[in-house]
């Protein structure tokens, strides 16, 4: 019998609780959907406008935080559930308020978004890597789950802030608006910001040597500018689905020369447009997914191996 095929018997006995099986991550996300209901209730029945940060709040860390659930019941026990929210709420400020500063001296031009893409990847990349220096042993699955509580964090915190502008409006605080905007990145977070950083994440930890220390090869670099190109990709769909939906609808282009449209083109310019911007994300997103589990798939074998080692060499 090989030497793999006998590890697992003390994997089994070392190995972190498996804890999943409770599944708090689901009932910590339908007990959040509770209190931001009851929260949208009793705010338009007593007019508070008091309770508007606390809209915010709940709505904005609601599935980012139930991220951070899912990755404690999984996570290994080297990395305990503080250290998880640590880094969430670290990784979710400092991104934040990192990414604000560089992306502050970007111009409007037609590469913005790509701009912007390299610049939160690169923030938060910086940060898993912080973070992520005492999570032992690093594997691709591992380094997937960190990842994602870093993307949690900095979405939670720029969703806050989405809300919080969409709040404001020249007639006071619009209610429908924040809800809107908190509905609409709750629904998108997971593929957006978590999952891009969970992609690098399960790379970085992948290259990592001896599941110890990191590696940043080219396979990483390259990882990261794809999810960078990804999230540009993502931020611009509402340009490129409303170029699509112009271009073609024939008789679109002609009438725009003339500054009007033929009755009916504009609907269905509309239409199109929502059509595209909604295939389009869906098409990233599969993107997105398929390279993680590729990534955690094809490393399955030898992360076993780092993992069987490393709680072998600790008992």
């Amino acid at each position: 019998m090989s030497t793999y095929q006998q590890a697992p018997r003390v994997a089994l006995q070392d190995a972190p609780e498996i804890t999943h099986r409770h599944g708090w991550w689901w009932k910590g996300l339908l007990a959040g959907l509770l209190l931001w209901g009851l929260s949208i209730v009793v705010t338009i029945v007593t007019l508070n406008t008091n309770l508007v940060p606390t809209l915010i709040l709940v709505g904005s860390f609601l599935v980012p935080f139930a991220v951070v659930l899912f990755a404690a019941e999984r996570i290994s026990r080297n990395f305990t559930v503080t250290h998880l929210i640590v880094a969430f709420f670290v990784s979710g400020v400092l991104g934040v308020l990192g990414a604000s500063l560089l992306e502050s001296r970007l111009q409007a031009t037609p590469l913005l978004y790509f701009g912007v893409g390299l610049i939160e990847e690169a923030v938060k990349a910086v940060l898993l890597i912080v973070v992520g220096r005492s999570l032992v042993p690093k594997t691709a699955r591992q380094g997937a789950l960190l990842g994602a509580t870093v993307g949690a964090g900095f979405a939670a915190f720029e969703s806050a802030g989405y809300a919080f502008n969409a709040a404001i409006t020249s007639q006071g605080i619009s209610l429908a608006s924040l809800l809107q905007s908190e509905v609409l990145r709750a629904l998108l977070t997971p593929l957006g910001h978590v999952l891009w950083t969970a992609v690098f994440g399960a790379a970085l930890f992948a290259a990592a040597r001896d599941g110890r220390r990191y590696r940043i090869t080219l396979g990483v670099i390259g990882v990261f500018l794809g999810v960078s190109i990804l999230h540009a990709l993502w931020d611009s769909m509402s340009g490129i689905a409303s170029i699509l939906a112009v271009v073609i609808t024939g008789n679109a282009v002609p009438a725009l020369e003339y500054g009007m449209l033929r009755p009916g083109t504009g609907a269905a310019v509309q239409e199109l447009t929502f059509a595209f911007y909604v295939v389009g994300l869906a098409v990233l997103s599969v993107i997105g997914i398929l390279t993680l589990v590729g990534l955690v798939r094809r490393r399955h074998r030898r992360d076993a191996e780092v993992v069987d080692a490393h709680y072998a060499g600790s008992a």
